[in-house]
């Protein structure tokens, strides 16, 4: 008290409280602590936008994939494959649309940012990890060596993930490069004929001494194909990526 006293005796204005000034700028909506909550907004990021139809949609993924493992877990349950490619479709569709409806609607949240990449990981891991463990990735002439082609898909999806998670510590982002979306276009195609094949055994070809499984052979063909991409992609990041780790 002593000190307003002073202060408004020596013809200075006396400080408000903290609180009082605090309550002011709250109220006055052009103050400097309206400004990073407008920002957050403009772009897309605030809090009532978690719940919007484009992550709705790739949480609807994850939250399928259990029961996608489900139908796939037994490989001569050919209805089951047959559900299990029809789920695997209606996946791959929102994998698309949510992705679209978020950018034309102008509701991009860092949400939808951070999930729908590991959606995306997760479900090509689940269904390489079963049909390896059910026998699916098996072929004429080479056998079980079809394994190989989804364990490069799945090392390069890891390896990828951690420099992408190394370069953002650094500000730096790597853009996906048309080369990589021929190869997320050949894993999806090649997953889903190799579903198709196991609900559709009967969709065979005979060429003289082999036949073959029309569906299955397409899934495994376009797997090594998806697998060739992966490693010339794969490169292209790492080359990246080493520049910033001197």
């Amino acid at each position: 008290m002593g000190a307003t006293l002073n202060a408004v005796r020596r013809g200075h204005k006396p400080r408000k409280p903290f609180f009082a000034e605090w309550t002011e700028q709250a109220a006055d909506k052009n103050s400097a602590i309206h400004k990073p909550i407008l920002e957050s907004k403009n772009r897309g990021y605030g809090q009532g936008n978690m719940l919007t139809l484009p992550n709705i949609l790739t949480l609807s993924r994850i939250v399928a994939l259990p029961l996608l493992a489900f139908l796939l877990w037994w490989p001569r349950w050919e209805f089951g494959y047959g559900l299990a490619f029809g789920l695997y479709c209606l996946m791959g569709i929102t994998d698309y649309f949510d992705g679209y409806l978020a950018r034309s609607s102008g509701t991009v949240s860092k949400l939808g940012v951070f999930l729908d990449p590991i959606a995306d990981k997760i479900m090509v891991a689940t269904v390489i990890l079963v049909l390896t463990a059910q026998g699916i990735l098996t072929g004429p002439y080479v056998g079980d060596m079809h394994v190989i082609a989804g364990l490069i898909i799945l090392v390069r999806e890891i390896a990828v993930s951690g420099l992408r998670e190394f370069l953002g510590g650094l500000q730096v982002s790597v853009p996906v490069s048309r080369l990589a979306k021929w190869k997320t276009t050949f894993q999806m195609i090649s997953l889903g004929a190799l579903v198709l094949g196991a609900a559709m055994p009967w969709w065979n070809v005979d060429l003289g001494a082999l036949e073959v499984n029309v569906p299955h052979t397409v899934g495994l063909t376009t797997l090594w194909g998806a697998a060739v991409l992966t490693l010339i992609t794969g490169w292209d990041y790492l080359r990246v990526g080493l520049k910033h780790m001197d």
